[in-house]
Formats: C-alpha cells, sequence, structure tokens
C-alpha cells in the first residue's frame, strides 16, 4: 500500500492523500481581486487529485503586496470570486487553504515576467514597511521601520484577513512567515536591526509572528487547521538558521499552530544555493523528528517514489508540490499509477483513467 495515498486527519479535515498544491504567485490579479485564472489554476489541481489546494500569497494590505498583481484579501469585496473558487475545489474532494501574507521590504516590485525589480514611488510603487529600515538590494529606496502603530495594524490585516477567509470557505490557513517577507524579516536578525521588545533575541524576533498567531486565533476556529510556512535557514553567517527553527516549532506546537511548512532562503539577497532533489527535506525531517511537530516537506520534489521515500521514511507529512504541478496538475494522478494506489479520478475523465 501506498503512504503517500494514504489519508491524514489534521483537526476537523482528513486529507485524502500527502500530497499538497504548495502557494504559488501567478501575479494575475488586478486590485487584489481574483478571477477566472485563478479558479481554473486551482480548479485544475483539485481535480487533479491533490488532498489540498493552498492559494498563493495573499496579501492582508494594499502595501503587503509583492506586486501591482498580488492577489489580496483586504476588503470584502475579494471574497465573492474568493467563494467561488472554494466552493469549486471542494466539490472536487479536495481541501482548500490560503495563505495569507504581508511582503514586507520586498512590496512593490514589478511581477516577474516585468522584470521583478522594485517599482520607485514616482513610477507607481507604493512605501514598503520592514523591521529596519533595510533595503532588500542596495540600489532600492530604503523601506520604512515599522512603529508601535504599523505593527499594531500589521497584526489588525492579519486577524481581518482571517476572518474574510472563513466567509470565502477556506478550511486551512498558512501564515506566511518564509522567503523574506515581512515575519521572516522580523525573524531573521540579518534583517531585523530594532532594538525594542520586537528586536535583538530570540524571543523578541518571535514576537511579532506570535502576536499575530494569537490575532487569527479570536476568529480562525480553534478546529479548523492552522499552518506557518518558515523559511528554516536564510543560508547566510549569522542568519536564521535551523537550530532558531527547532525552538520556534516547539512554540508553535504549544501555541496551537498544526504544522510548519518548512521552506527556506529568500531573506537577503545573493545568497547561492546548491539545488538538489529535495535539498529541503532535512529541514522538515529534524524538526518533526525533534519537535512532533507535523511538517511538510517542500523544494525539487518532483517524482511519486521520491515523495513516497518521504512520507514512509517518517521524514514528514505532508508534500508540497510547486513547480511540478505546473508541469503536470495532474500529478497525483499519474503518481497514484506509478505506485499502484488505488484512488477515485473525477467521473468526467473516468474513461481515460490509467
Amino acid at each position: 500500500m501506498s503512504i503517500l495515498f494514504s489519508p491524514l486527519t489534521i483537526k476537523n479535515i482528513t486529507f485524502k492523500n500527502r500530497i499538497v498544491i504548495s502557494p504559488m504567485c501567478e501575479y494575475s490579479s488586478m486590485d487584489g481581486f481574483a478571477n477566472d485564472w485563478h479558479l481554473v489554476h486551482l480548479g485544475s489541481r483539485a481535480v487533479g487529485g491533490a488532498a489540498l489546494v493552498i492559494q498563493e500569497a495573499t496579501a492582508v494590505s494594499p502595501e503587503g503586496r509583492i506586486s501591482p498583481d498580488d492577489m489580496g484579501l483586504w476588503k470584502d469585496g475579494h471574497i465573492e470570486k474568493l467563494r467561488t473558487i472554494t466552493s469549486f475545489i471542494k466539490q472536487q474532494g479536495a481541501g482548500v487553504g490560503i495563505q495569507l501574507a504581508h511582503a514586507g521590504r520586498k512590496a512593490s516590485s514589478a511581477s516577474p515576467w516585468k522584470g521583478g525589480k522594485q517599482i520607485k514611488i514616482q513610477d507607481g510603487g507604493w512605501k514598503s514597511f520592514a523591521p529596519s529600515a533595510i533595503p532588500f538590494h542596495d540600489n532600492d529606496e530604503a523601506p520604512h521601520a515599522l512603529d508601535k502603530e504599523g505593527i499594531e495594524k500589521v497584526i489588525k490585516d492579519f486577524t481581518r484577513a482571517a476572518q474574510r477567509a472563513i466567509q470565502a470557505g477556506y478550511q486551512v490557513l498558512e501564515i506566511h512567515a518564509a522567503h523574506g517577507y515581512l515575519l521572516n524579516e522580523f525573524l531573521s536578525p540579518l534583517t531585523n536591526h530594532r532594538l525594542d521588545e520586537y528586536g535583538g533575541s530570540f524571543e523578541n524576533r518571535i514576537r511579532l509572528l506570535l502576536r499575530v498567531i494569537e490575532g487569527i486565533q479570536t476568529v480562525w476556529s480553534k478546529e479548523s487547521p492552522l499552518f506557518v510556512r518558515i523559511s528554516a535557514t536564510d543560508w547566510a553567517e549569522g542568519g536564521w538558521n535551523i537550530d532558531e527553527s527547532v525552538r520556534l516549532s516547539v512554540i508553535l506546537k504549544s501555541k496551537g499552530v498544526d504544522l510548519v511548512d518548512c521552506s527556506s532562503g529568500g531573506a537577503v539577497s545573493g545568497i547561492k544555493i546548491v539545488l538538489t532533489a529535495g535539498y529541503q527535506v532535512p529541514f522538515a525531517e529534524r524538526i518533526k523528528k525533534e519537535t512532533g511537530m507535523l511538517t511538510g516537506a517542500v523544494g525539487l520534489i518532483t517524482e511519486a517514489r521520491q515523495a513516497e521515500e518521504i512520507i514512509a521514511g517518517g521524514r514528514a507529512d505532508l508534500i508540497f508540490i510547486a513547480r511540478q504541478s505546473l508541469r503536470d496538475p495532474y500529478f497525483p494522478l499519474h503518481a497514484a499509477k506509478e505506485l499502484g494506489a488505488v484512488i477515485q479520478w473525477p467521473s468526467q475523465y473516468e474513461r481515460a483513467k490509467i
């Protein structure tokens, strides 16, 4: 029997297998609104057999967008189209999740195929915010260091977005605290040079993330899964590292977080990472084994047997598929065939079952 296609129950949801569609920015929105691209993109992967489809990093405020083309959930008007998307995904037997995010100092950037560079304010960009006034690239305009009022706004923005996520029909919520975006910027000593209670010590640097979690938990049901994506290491000397990720995971577990989604990098520019198959899996494995926390493995997981071995070996609990799902939206259906797992295909596609 394939372990990859065994069910997993987390609180009030039983996932039919261990394959998750990782949140991937599509840069295809206007004023934060979802559209038919998102319906087809996310819906296709639910049709393709994934147990959970997580929507891309969704900005909790306009200034929290990476680009002008990001999805958002900072106003009630965003909810209607999202309800259509979540309803369709559930109809395919998949769970549906959303990743809430604030881009921090990486905000006000052009979409990748538009160059990806910072958009200056005079060219239609906006001021970005960060723990400290340190630009991501040397030639970028420096972000504003958040003051206490700004920090309180960030917490309220995450909380209000979580409330809207409930109204839109999402079943799983993931907090984006990775890849050099705002919450990750507070975690890393390379990007957080604050001298107040949000900077310096490990306890101070994790404070904003914990307060965001507490705020979200005032509206998000205790019976619904709550995930946190982290960068397990900055891959840089003096930066956030796997030892701190283990310490953080112990605390997250005690605070009611259900799973840590283990990515890495993104906090500082110019870092060269040696990319090999499953290169981030050891982070998920160590956190799982040392803390007892459920973990998700992500990063160059492209083959069915590779994913099977990760789950069967107890190295992670869920496999987050990203680029491979862009190449093959039906990866779970094909993986089941390869692993000899008997799964249900969409009725409309049964006549093509392999």
